[in-house]
């Protein structure tokens, strides 16, 4: 079952993660043009989401501080969306998500600590 959700954290994180990376990096190109360079120029928008797929890396060599970093993750995204104020569907979705990500790895390591020899 640990081994389970310890995947299942992986896949979901790297698949979400990939996603919305592609679309950070390719939503507010067409300002700039229609070529790589204008992928360049629109590159810090996604930088943020690349943090996200290093957590996911940590999260799977460390479950525990990853799951916690990608659960604090998922609370501050609530805040810097303004989902309290000003509430949208898509941020809380996403916010959620990696919130979900982060308890399938913390979970995974709770289950993971009852079969560790003391």
């Amino acid at each position: 079952m640990a081994k389970a959700l310890k995947v299942s954290g992986l896949v979901v994180g790297l698949i979400f993660g990939i996603l919305i990376f592609i679309f950070a990096l390719l939503s507010g190109s067409e300002e700039y043009g229609n070529d790589f360079w204008s992928l360049l120029k629109n590159s810090p928008n996604a930088l943020p989401w690349l943090l996200f797929l290093l957590i996911i890396w940590l999260a799977w060599k460390q479950e525990l501080m990853g799951g916690l970093t990608l659960i604090g993750l998922g609370i501050s995204l609530l805040f810097l969306f303004n989902t309290f104020r000003d509430f949208q569907w898509p941020s809380f979705i996403v916010s959620l998500i990696v919130i979900f990500n982060g308890y399938l790895f913390v979970h995974s390591w709770w289950l993971l600590k009852d079969f560790e020899p003391e």
